[in-house]
């Protein structure tokens, strides 16, 4: 039996990448989203043509962890779709400013929702199921999540860093039966020039000119880690950076 990878947020840009890559590589896949269902549904139908009955779509906001009943509902939904869970990826993200002096309470609960409150509800959800399969759970961070701060960014920094504590926590308290490891993007991505993650190009370049390689990162460079992390059996508690070389020069600022 195929194994099965859930990615939350995976109707677009780095959470399509992974998807993509584990549909190629065999797996089954869950498309989780919020907002995306367009962006969603046609990922799923693409990777339904290649192969029938391989992608299911998962539709949740996840303030579901909010609640010990809407929790446990989703985690029903999500092994319904095809009645057993290998692989969970936190992939969903906010990611915006915070400057000191105009921090909102509203801003903290959101940022500490995605980067670090549901993954950690999630996984403990989904646990038995993981752990059913000898399966592995796979997050998202940031280099900036580990002593080296961006700036204005202080509740998205405290989250990451929050979340980066989960990942090696849980490899210790998961064991032997699921391994937890995490990949630490640099500049892989840039946020949509439309939406209120915006970076600023002068911004850009100066992030750009600090990476030793010269360029922005794929979608695809994250995914073929996740891919790799899903199927080395030996590897828990470790937080790989895909950051062409970043991390050699930051100093936890934009500039080298």
């Amino acid at each position: 039996m195929m194994p099965v990878m859930l990615v939350t947020g995976s109707a677009k840009r780095i959470g399509a990448a992974i998807v993509r890559t584990a549909h190629a590589a065999g797996y089954r896949v869950l498309i989780h989203y919020h907002r995306s269902e367009q962006a969603a549904t046609a990922l799923a139908n693409e990777l339904n043509a290649i192969r029938p009955q391989s992608a299911a779509l998962l539709q949740a906001d996840l303030t579901v962890v909010n609640t010990s009943e809407s929790l446990n509902q989703f985690t029903q939904q999500i092994i319904a779709q095809f009645g057993q869970l290998d692989v969970l990826v936190h992939n969903a993200s906010r990611f915006y400013p915070t400057a000191m002096g105009a921090i909102t309470s509203l801003q903290w609960q959101e940022l500490f929702l995605t980067n670090a409150k549901a993954p950690l509800l999630l996984t403990q959800a989904l646990a038995p199921h993981l752990a059913a399969q000898q399966g592995c759970v796979i997050s998202l961070l940031d280099i900036h999540a580990h002593d080296k701060p961006f700036p204005n960014y202080i509740v998205y920094n405290m989250a990451k860093a929050a979340h980066r504590s989960m990942v090696q926590s849980l490899a210790l308290e998961l064991a032997p039966a699921i391994r937890v490891n995490g990949i630490a993007p640099g500049v892989n991505i840039l946020p949509d020039p439309s939406s209120d993650q915006a970076i600023d190009p002068q911004v850009q370049q100066a992030l750009i000119d600090a990476i030793p390689l010269q360029r922005i990162g794929t979608p695809a460079d994250i995914a073929d880690c996740v891919l790799y992390l899903a199927q080395a059996a030996y590897i828990t508690g470790q937080i790989i950076a895909i950051d062409g070389g970043r991390s050699l020069t930051l100093a936890g600022n934009l500039t080298p």
